[in-house]
C-alpha cells in the first residue's frame, strides 16, 4: 500500500474511534438528531468542521495542499441531499455511522452499506442520463462563501466559530 493509502486507513480508523467514543453510532442518537431532540451528532459534526476548516486553510496557506472542491450543482445537491436524508431516516445511520455501527458488530447496518453500494453502482451506470437531466439543472461552478462575499476566508472562519460556539452554549442550556 502507498503512504496515502496507509494515511487514509489510519485516518478512517481514528474517525471511527471518535464516532464510537462520541456515541454518535447509537441508533437513539441518530433518531434524536432527526427529531431535533438530541444535538450530539450535530455537535460532533460541527466540531469536526471547526477543526477541519482551520486545518485546511493553514495547510493551504503553507502551500502543503491546494483547494479542490467540487462545483456547486443545484440538481446534485437537491437530489443527492434528498436521497441521503431518506436513507438516513430509513436506516437510522448515515454512511459513516453505518460503517462504524458494523464495526461495533451491529450487523443490520450491512443493509444500509449494501444500499449505498447499490446506489453508487446505479448512479455510475445511469451517469449519462443524469448528466443530461438532474446535473443540467443549474451549475454554479466552484464557488465558496469567502469568494462569493469577497472577503478573507479567515473572516468567515472567525464568524463561523463564534456562531457555532454560541450555538453550543444554547444547546447546553436547553439540554440538547
Amino acid at each position: 500500500m502507498s503512504t496515502e493509502q496507509w494515511m487514509g486507513l489510519v485516518t478512517g480508523i481514528l474517525f471511527g474511534f471518535l464516532l464510537q467514543k462520541g456515541r454518535v453510532l447509537r441508533f437513539e442518537k441518530q433518531v434524536g438528531a432527526m427529531l431535533i431532540q438530541d444535538m450530539t451528532i450535530l455537535k460532533f459534526m460541527l466540531s469536526a468542521i471547526l477543526v477541519g476548516m482551520v486545518g485546511i486553510h493553514l495547510l493551504a496557506g503553507a502551500g502543503i495542499i491546494t483547494y479542490g472542491h467540487k462545483a456547486m450543482n443545484l440538481g446534485a445537491v437537491l437530489v443527492g441531499g434528498g436521497l441521503f436524508g431518506i436513507g438516513w431516516a430509513i436506516m437510522g445511520f448515515c454512511p459513516g455511522t453505518s460503517v462504524g455501527a458494523l464495526g461495533e458488530g451491529r450487523w443490520h447496518a450491512v443493509f444500509g452499506i449494501l444500499g449505498m453500494l447499490a446506489g453508487a453502482a446505479i448512479y455510475a451506470e445511469l451517469f449519462p442520463f443524469f448528466q443530461s437531466t438532474v446535473l443540467a439543472w443549474k451549475d454554479f461552478g466552484k464557488i465558496a462563501l469567502p469568494g462569493a462575499l469577497g472577503i478573507s476566508p479567515w473572516i468567515v472562519i472567525a464568524v463561523f466559530w463564534a456562531l457555532t460556539l454560541g450555538l453550543f452554549v444554547w444547546f447546553e442550556k436547553n439540554d440538547l
